[in-house]
């Protein structure tokens, strides 16, 4: 169907797109003397597979009762939401909970996370001793982007994007912690597996791995549809 065609039927639906705004910042950065990873993306989030790269940040919302904070992983492959947490606070336990959640997906899956690059920007939480240790534990490497640079982490921040767009200005206003997460929890599962991605070929990012599974089941376990935990 042409685009003008597409526009004009939406005028007389009286349908509109949504806008994108932008992005307010909300990582703490990092003592700039401290050593920190390397930058081992180059702003390159294409991969071949799975696992191979996760992008990793986090967002504001404001409430009735104040500003909640929710921490988002996502697979670079496939776009999949594989770990998130909402939390009052903007300290290391919001990000290592969204972590945990990613991994344990991911285990439950029995897939190897040895080797995974974990790339985020130079947030102190994600800098964090308890962080960096965590992803130790499973062998996973941390990259880092370049200071003030959006680009360095664009996909992370589109997947934000798309939260605050679909969901948080598109409902508001939130009362509070427990309503946005439970809208959250509805959002991310449709996300995965119903919202349409025309990088992924008009499929749901979820479709996308399986189909990737199904080409090479006799490497990876092919995943089940399931909903992810809050």
């Amino acid at each position: 169907m042409a685009r003008c065609m597409v526009e004009r039927l939406m005028r007389q639906m009286h349908l509109s797109g949504a806008v994108r705004g932008r992005p307010r910042r909300t990582t703490i950065p990092a003592d700039p003397g401290a050593g920190r990873p390397q930058d081992l993306v180059d702003r390159n989030f294409t991969v071949p597979a799975p696992n191979r790269l996760w992008v990793v940040d986090l967002t504001y919302v404001r409430t009735w009762s104040g500003f909640v904070y929710v921490a988002f992983v996502t697979d670079a492959f496939s776009r999949r939401i594989v770990g998130w947490h909402a939390s009052w606070s903007l300290r290391t336990d919001l990000v290592l909970y969204a972590l945990e959640q990613a991994i344990w997906e991911r285990n439950r899956q029995g897939v190897d996370l040895d080797g995974l690059i974990h790339h985020s920007d130079r947030g102190v939480q994600y800098l964090s001793i308890r962080y960096t240790e965590r992803l130790a534990e499973d062998d996973i490497v941390a990259s880092v982007g370049s200071r003030g640079d959006s680009y360095d982490n664009a996909l992370a921040e589109s997947i934000i994007g798309l939260y605050k767009t679909e969901l948080v200005r598109n409902r508001a206003p939130w009362r509070g912690l427990d309503d946005l997460e439970l809208a959250t929890l509805e959002w991310v599962d449709w996300y995965n597996h119903r919202r349409l991605f025309h990088e992924l070929g008009r499929i749901p990012p979820a479709e996308y791995e399986a189909n990737h599974y199904r080409q090479h089941e006799s490497h990876h376990p092919v995943p089940t549809h399931t909903t992810e935990p809050a």
